[in-house]
C-alpha cells in the first residue's frame, strides 16, 4: 500500500511539473495516441492503479490523471481483450484473435518483440584466435516455425514474460535428431533456475516431422523461459535442426489489444480465440477477416497460403505411375496419375502430356511365403506350409518346421504390413499423398510436394519366434532385417533407416547421405519386442516450398525379416524330434546342441566351440575358438579365462591375468571440435570372461528424463554391453548444461578372437611399431577382438586389438594408453589399438626367476640367500625360498692342514735320503775292498781274502776304484727293483789293468 501511494504522488508530481513546463513553454494538449495505459503492480490489498504513459515523453501535456484500476483478480474471455480507456473487457474484432488470458507466438517471419537468442561461448580450443566462434549460431525464423542451430553450439531462445497468476506454458515441437540436447527450463527474476522434473525439463526425441506438444506450469510473477539445444555430434554429419512453433502462454490475466491473424488465415466473426487456415486456392494477408480466391486458371495455392503462385508447365515430374493388382490371367495395368493436388498446366508451350494407361504387363511373381492359386492376388500359405513364390504351398517334411518371416522382393502392391506417407516438414500431412510408390522390382521415394518433405515407409512387427529347435537358446538374436537400397541423388539427400520400439520414441540406426551405390544392409534384433522399422528419405534438409530435385530417388529393392511372429513361410529347416517312438514332434534342443541331420537329434557342440545361431543345422555351426580361448557352458561365444601359455625353445611362459580381468576404462584427450567444445573418448574393456562379465557404455543425451530406477532396470536407456566399447563424454563445464553428457555409445568388440604373442590373428593385425618396445624379454600378448556390426564405414565390421605389455613399474591395474599417432585410439575408424602396460601382464615366477647368494663364514656358520634376478620379469607363482644358515671350517683349519702336510713331506724326503746316501757309502766301501783283494797274487784264496779289514789303508791300494753315483731317482728303482726279488746292484769298477763287473 505505501509503495502504491508512493508511486501516485510521484506521478502527481510529474503532472504538475508538466503542466508548469507547459505553461512557460506552450506545449500542446495530449491526444489519445500520445499516451498508452499500464497498470501498477498490485499492493497487499488486491487494488492497482491505471495511469497513462507517454509515447514519447516530453512532446505534449495534459497526460490523463491516474485513477483506481480494475481488481488484480480481474481477467478476459477467450476472443476478448481489456480496453483499457473504459476498462472492460471487448471482443476483437474479425480479422484478429486473444486468447483472453493468454498470449500465442504462431507467425515466425522475424523474431517476435520479447524473444531474443543467446549463443553461449564455448571453451577455448588449443588453437587459440583461429577456431571458430558461435557468434552467427541462433534461433533461425522460418515463417510458420523457428529452427535451431545445426552446430555444436550451445544456443538459448529467451522469452521473460510477468504472470499476475499461475498458468503455463505449451509450444509444439520436432526433436527427431539424437545429435542435439534440447532442454527447456524456467528462472525466476533473480536468475535462480525453478524446480522442474526430468520429463518437463528434458524433452524426449520425436518421429520425423511429427509435431509433439509440450506443456508445463508457471508461477505467478516473473518467469524467464528457456529453450536450450547443443550440439553433441562430433563428426562431420550435419544434424536435423529441432523445430519450434505455436508457443502459448497462459497466466498474463488480461490482453490490452487483439492479435491479427497472420498471412494465410483468417477469422470471419468478431470475438474469435483461434484464426483459421484459408482452404486450398484462396489466400489471405496480415489481419484477413476472409480469404481470396485465387484465379484457378493461371493459379494455385495450398491450404493456408499468403499468396497465389502461378502453375508452371506439366513436366514428368507432375505425375507418377501405379500398377493395379493382378487379374485372373496374370496381368497388371500401368496406370499413370497427375500428383496431387495438381498445380501445372497442360496445353502450354513446353508442357508434357499425361502418358497413356491401361498398358497391361505379366504381374511379377508372389514373395517367398505368398501363393497364387489363379485369383488375382497373392494369399500367405497356410501355417505349416511353405513356398517360394513360385510354386503352390506345400508342408514340411517330417523333421523339418516352417520358418516364420517376411521376404519381399517383387513389389506389385503394398505389402498389407507396410504403410506409406508424407510429411512436410513445416506444416503437416502431405495431402492424397504416397511417399512411396511401388514399381515391379524395388519400391521407391515418391514426388512429395516440396523437397524438403519426408516421405516415410513403415514395416510393424508385433513380436519375434524363434524356430522350436534354438527357442531355449541363451544367445542375444531374436531376429533380423535386411534391406537391398540403392540412392541417386544431385543434391544433399538423406536416407534414414529408424527404429521405434514398444512405441516408444524412433531412433536412427542408421543413415546414408547423397548417392550410394545399390548395397546391403542388416540389422539384428536383440530383443523380444514389438518393433516398427522406418525408412524415410528426404532430398534436401533446406526449407524449400517446391519440388526442384523430384528425380532424387531412393530405391529399395527387397526386404526381408526373420522370425516374424505374424510371418509366413518360405522355407523349411530341420528341427530336433522327441525321443518318444514314433514320434514327430519338434522339440527345442537346450542351449549349447545342434541338430544331427542323420537322427534329428539334439547334439551338444564339441568342447571349446562355440554355437553360430540361426546358422543350417549341423555340425558345422559348432566354430572352435580361437587360440587361448574356451567357450561358456552354453557355447553362445567364446572368452577369455585369464590364463595365457607361452613355449619358445625349451622356456614356457604361463600368464595369469585376472588382476586385469575386471573393467578397465580409459579416457584420452580432450580433443576440441572446430568450435572449441571439448570432449574426451572413453573406453570400457572387459579383457576376460563371459556373460556376466561385459562392458558396458550408456548415453544419457536423449534420456535424461528417464527416472533412475527405469534406468537402473535399462528401460529406455541406449546401452551397449560388449568386451570393448566406447562413449563421447563431453564435460558441464563451458556448455551451460548441469551435467556432463554421455553420447555416441559403439560396439568395438563382441567377438573374441583369441590371444596370441603372433602379430595377426583372423586378419587383424596388431601392428606393434605403433608402442615400440625397449625390452623383449618378455613378449606381447595380444587379445584379438571384432565386431560384427556393420557400418557404413565399416563395411565388415570394427575390430580392436589390446596389448598386454609386462611392465614391473606398474600396478596389477596398470595403465591404458593408445597410440600417439591415433589419438582417437584408430587411424582408420574401424581398426582400434589398445596397450595394457601391467605387472599382472608379467609371466608367473619360475625357480630360473631367482638365483642363490652364499655368505661368508663366520664363527663356523655361513647363510645362504636367494634373490630375484634383476630386472624382475614376473609375478606371482613360486616364493623366494627362505634365508638358510649351514655350518662351515674356517680357512685357518685348511692353512694348518696345508702346513702339517708340507712339513711331513719334507722330513720324509730328508729322511729317505741320508737313508739312502748312507747305504750307498758302505756298499762302495765293500766294493772297494772285494777289488783290492781280488788284485793279490795268491794261488787260493782264502774265503775271507777278499774282505777288507778294518783298519786297513784305503789309500794304499794300487788300483783306483771308480764307481758312479747313482740319483735320487736311480735309488727309488733300486728300492722297487728289490721289492721285485732282484736282490743285487750294479756296480762299475774302472782299474788301470782290467774291470771287473760283479752282476
Amino acid at each position: 500500500m505505501r509503495c502504491s501511494v508512493w508511486f501516485v504522488a510521484s506521478c502527481a508530481l510529474i503532472l504538475c511539473a508538466l503542466q508548469l513546463i507547459d505553461g512557460a513553454t506552450g506545449q500542446r494538449q495530449c491526444s489519445e495516441m500520445d499516451y498508452y495505459y499500464e497498470y501498477t503492480e498490485c499492493d497487499s490489498t488486491g487494488s492497482r492503479w491505471r495511469v497513462a504513459i507517454p509515447q514519447s515523453p516530453g512532446t505534449c501535456t495534459g497526460l490523463p490523471e491516474p485513477v483506481r484500476g480494475t481488481e488484480c483478480t480481474f481477467s478476459c474471455k477467450a476472443g476478448e481483450f481489456l480496453e483499457m480507456s473504459a476498462q472492460e473487457c471487448t471482443q476483437c474484432a474479425a480479422g484478429s484473435y486473444s486468447l483472453g488470458s493468454g498470449i500465442r507466438f504462431d507467425q515466425w517471419d522475424s523474431m517476435p518483440a520479447g524473444f531474443s537468442s543467446l549463443a553461449t561461448s564455448l571453451e577455448n580450443g588449443p588453437r587459440g584466435d583461429d577456431r571458430l566462434t558461435c557468434n552467427s549460431s541462433s534461433w533461425v525464423p522460418q515463417g510458420n516455425y523457428l529452427e535451431s542451430n545445426r552446430d555444436e553450439c550451445t544456443v538459448s531462445l529467451i522469452y521473460a514474460v510477468h504472470l499476475k497468476k499461475q498458468g503455463s506454458v505449451s509450444f509444439e515441437y520436432q526433436y527427431p535428431d539424437n545429435g542435439l540436447l534440447f532442454e527447456f527450463f524456467i528462472q525466476n527474476d533473480q536468475c535462480q533456475e525453478m524446480d522442474q522434473s526430468a520429463d518437463t525439463k528434458w524433452l524426449k526425441l520425436t518421429n520425423h516431422s511429427e509435431w509433439a506438444t509440450h506443456t508445463v506450469n508457471l508461477k505467478s510473477g516473473t518467469n524467464i523461459l528457456y529453450w536450450r539445444t547443443g550440439g553433441v555430434l562430433m563428426g562431420t554429419k550435419v544434424v536435423k535442426p529441432i523445430l519450434l512453433k505455436n508457443i502459448q502462454i497462459e497466466g498474463v490475466a488480461y490482453t490490452s489489444e487483439c492479435f491479427p491473424c497472420k498471412p494465410g488465415t483468417f477469422s470471419r466473426v468478431p470475438g474469435s480465440s483461434t484464426c483459421e487456415p484459408c482452404p486450398r486456392n484462396t489466400f489471405s494477408g496480415h489481419g484477413a477477416s476472409s480469404c481470396t480466391p485465387c484465379n484457378t486458371t493461371t493459379q494455385y495455392a495450398g491450404e493456408g497460403s499468403a499468396v497465389c503462385k502461378d502453375r508452371p508447365p506439366c513436366s514428368k515430374k507432375d505425375y507418377f505411375q501405379i500398377h493395379t493388382a493382378c487379374d485372373h490371367e496374370g496381368k497388371t495395368q500401368v496406370i499413370y496419375k497427375w500428383i496431387e493436388p495438381k498445380i501445372c498446366l497442360e496445353g502450354v508451350t513446353g508442357a508434357d502430356t499425361l502418358p497413356p494407361s491401361g498398358k497391361r504387363e505379366p504381374c511379377p511373381p508372389c514373395n517367398p511365403g505368398f501363393y497364387n492359386n489363379d485369383t488375382a492376388t497373392c494369399s500367405p500359405c497356410p501355417p505349416g506350409t511353405y513356398s517360394d513364390g513360385m510354386k503352390p504351398c506345400k508342408q514340411c517334411p517330417a523333421g523339418t518346421e516352417p520358418t516364420l518371416g517376411y521376404e519381399y522382393k517383387w513389389w506389385n502392391v503394398l505389402p498389407a504390413n507396410m504403410k506409406t506417407s508424407c510429411f512436410n516438414v513445416g506444416n503437416s500431412k502431405c495431402d492424397n499423398m504416397n511417399g512411396w510408390e511401388v514399381a515391379g522390382d524395388h519400391i521407391q521415394s515418391g514426388a512429395g510436394i516440396s523437397d524438403n518433405d519426408y516421405l516415410i515407409l513403415n514395416i510393424h512387427i508385433p513380436g519375434f519366434k524363434l524356430p522350436t529347435s534354438v527357442s531355449s537358446h541363451s544367445g542375444t538374436e531374436f531376429g533380423r532385417i535386411t534391406f537391398e537400397f540403392e540412392t541417386l541423388c544431385t543434391a544433399d539427400c538423406e536416407l534414414y533407416f529408424m527404429m521405434d520400439v514398444n512405441r516408444k520414441s524412433t531412433t536412427v540406426v542408421e543413415s546414408w547421405e547423397r548417392t550410394k551405390a545399390r548395397q546391403s544392409y542388416t540389422h539384428v534384433m536383440t530383443k523380444n519386442a514389438s518393433v516398427s522399422y522406418t525408412w524415410a528419405f528426404q532430398r534436401t534438409n533446406q526449407p524449400s516450398d517446391v519440388r526442384r530435385y523430384v528425380n532424387d530417388v531412393a530405391r529399395i529393392y527387397s526386404v526381408s525379416v526373420s522370425n516374424a511372429v505374424d510371418g509366413v513361410s518360405s522355407r523349411c529347416r530341420a528341427c530336433a524330434l522327441s525321443t518318444q517312438p514314433f514320434s514327430s514332434t519338434c522339440v527345442p534342443c537346450p542351449p549349447g546342441h545342434y541338430i544331427d541331420a542323420s537322427t534329428n537329434q539334439c547334439t551338444e557342440c564339441p568342447h571349446n566351440t562355440y554355437l553360430v545361431p540361426h546358422a543350417t543345422p549341423g555340425p558345422d555351426t559348432c566354430r572352435p575358438c580361437g587360440p587361448a580361448s574356451k567357450s561358456d557352458k552354453d557355447h553362445s561365444l567364446c572368452y577369455s579365462d585369464c590364463h595365457f601359455t607361452h613355449t619358445e625353445g625349451n622356456v614356457t611362459l604361463t600368464f595369469d591375468f585376472s588382476p586385469l580381468g575386471s573393467l578397465g576404462s580409459l579416457m584420452n584427450g580432450p580433443s576440441f571440435t572446430s568450435k572449441g567444445t571439448k570432449y574426451f573418448h572413453q573406453f570400457n574393456i572387459s579383457l576376460c570372461g563371459g556373460q556376466g562379465h561385459l562392458a558396458e557404455c550408456t548415453d544419457n543425451v536423449t534420456d535424461l528424463s528417464i527416472a533412475d530406477s527405469q534406468r537402473e532396470k535399462g528401460e529406455g536407456a541406449n546401452s551397449v554391453k560388449t568386451f570393448i566399447c566406447q562413449s563421447t563424454i563431453i564435460p558441464a563445464s563451458g556448455r551451460g548444461f548441469n551435467t556432463a553428457l554421455s553420447s555416441q555409445s559403439i560396439n568395438l568388440a563382441d567377438t573374441f578372437l583369441g590371444a596370441s604373442v603372433e602379430n595377426t590373428l583372423g586378419g587383424i593385425r596388431a601392428r606393434p611399431e605403433l608402442y615400440p618396445q625397449s625390452s623383449k624379454k618378455v613378449p606381447d600378448v595380444n587379445f584379438y577382438y571384432k565386431s560384427l556390426e556393420v557400418t557404413s564405414s565399416c563395411e565388415t565390421g570394427r575390430s580392436a586389438v589390446v596389448t598386454l605389455r609386462c611392465n614391473p613399474a606398474k600396478s596389477t591395474k596398470g595403465e591404458l594408453s593408445v597410440p600417439s599417432q591415433c589419438p582417437a585410439g584408430t587411424c582408420d575408424g574401424c581398426t582400434f589399438y589398445f596397450l595394457w602396460e601391467s605387472s599382472a601382464a608379467c609371466p608367473t615366477c619360475t625357480e630360473r626367476d631367482y638365483h642363490r647368494i652364499e655368505g661368508a663364514c663366520k664363527g663356523g656358520h655361513q647363510d645362504l640367500l636367494y634373490v630375484w634376478t634383476e630386472p624382475k620379469l614376473c609375478i606371482g607363482g613360486v616364493t623366494l625360498p627362505e634365508k638358510k644358515t649351514l655350518p662351515c671350517e674356517g680357512v685357518e683349519f685348511w692353512v694348518r692342514l696345508g702346513a702339517g702336510l708340507a712339513a711331513f713331506t719334507a722330513v720324509l724326503l730328508v729322511s729317505l735320503t741320508c737313508y739312502f746316501w748312507k747305504k750307498n757309502k758302505r756298499l762302495e766301501y765293500k766294493y772297494s775292498r772285494l777289488v783290492m783283494s781280488a788284485n793279490k797274487e795268491c794261488e787260493m784264496p782264502g774265503a775271507d781274502s777278499c774282505a777288507v779289514m778294518e783298519g786297513e789303508n784305503e789309500g794304499d791300494m794300487e788300483d783306483e776304484v771308480v764307481y758312479s753315483k747313482p740319483s735320487l731317482l736311480g735309488k727309488l728303482k733300486a728300492i722297487a727293483s728289490k721289492g721285485n726279488g732282484q736282490k743285487y746292484e750294479n756296480v762299475q769298477l774302472n782299474s788301470h789293468s782290467k774291470a771287473l763287473v760283479w752282476s
